[in-house]
C-alpha cells in the first residue's frame, strides 16, 4: 500500500481504523488464548484456581512513628514521609533547619 499519495486527513482516518482493528484483534487473541489454556487445563484435570493460585494476602504494614514535632504546638507531628505539613514548611521558610524539629 502506497501511503505517500494519501492526504493528512486520510492518514489520520486510516490510523484510527488501524487502532480500532488492533484493539479488536488483541481482545480476540486474548479470548482465544484463554480458551486454549482452559481446554488444556481441563484435559489434564487441573482447575483454574490451581493454575492461577489465589491472590497472595496483603501484609498490612504498621503505622510509622513520628520523626518531627512542632515546638510551638506539640500535638503536631510528622513522620518525615510524604509532603511536608504547613508548619514544617513555615519553619523552613523562616530560615530554620528541619533537623531542629527531629525527636
Amino acid at each position: 500500500m502506497d501511503l505517500s499519495n494519501l492526504s493528512s486527513g486520510e492518514l489520520r482516518k486510516l490510523q484510527e481504523q488501524l487502532q480500532q482493528e488492533l484493539k479488536k484483534r488483541e481482545s480476540q487473541d486474548l479470548a482465544r488464548a484463554r480458551e486454549e489454556i482452559l481446554a488444556i487445563a481441563k484435559s489434564v484435570g487441573v482447575s483454574v484456581q490451581d493454575l492461577v493460585g489465589g491472590a497472595a494476602p496483603r501484609v498490612k504494614t504498621g503505622k510509622v512513628a513520628p520523626q518531627y514535632r512542632n515546638p510551638a504546638d506539640t500535638s503536631q507531628e510528622w513522620t518525615g514521609r510524604g509532603r511536608q505539613p504547613k508548619w514544617v514548611k513555615d519553619w523552613v521558610d523562616a530560615g530554620n533547619d528541619v533537623a531542629a524539629l527531629k525527636l
